[in-house]
């Protein structure tokens, strides 16, 4: 009982950790999410349509953030390590594909 009390009050403070992060949630359009793209210290902050979650060069850049970030991203929200222009020009295929 107090393994599974000390398990839901850590998975709130995750929570809630996370949600004080994303309070500019409000401006993001259905359909998308967020990411911050950059590396070291200087991140930007995109919104991706959710369709590129299925995109497999897409997913090689969420294997890459998992591996260096895990689930526990600096930004409060999804957490993308490359350059910027690395994803600007990825991000311009898959609209172009779409």
């Amino acid at each position: 009982m107090a393994i599974r009390t000390a398990r839901v009050l850590q998975s709130s403070k995750k929570l809630l950790k996370s949600l004080s992060h994303s309070s500019n949630n409000v401006d993001i359009p259905k359909g998308h999410l967020a990411v911050y793209v950059g590396e070291r210290m200087q991140k930007r902050r995109f919104m991706v349509p959710v369709t590129y979650l299925s995109h497999p060069s897409f997913q090689k850049l969420l294997r890459k953030a998992e591996e260096e970030f895990g689930f526990e991203h600096p930004m409060g929200g999804l957490t993308i390590p490359c350059t910027e222009q690395i994803f600007i020009d990825l991000a311009s295929r898959l609209s172009t594909s779409s």
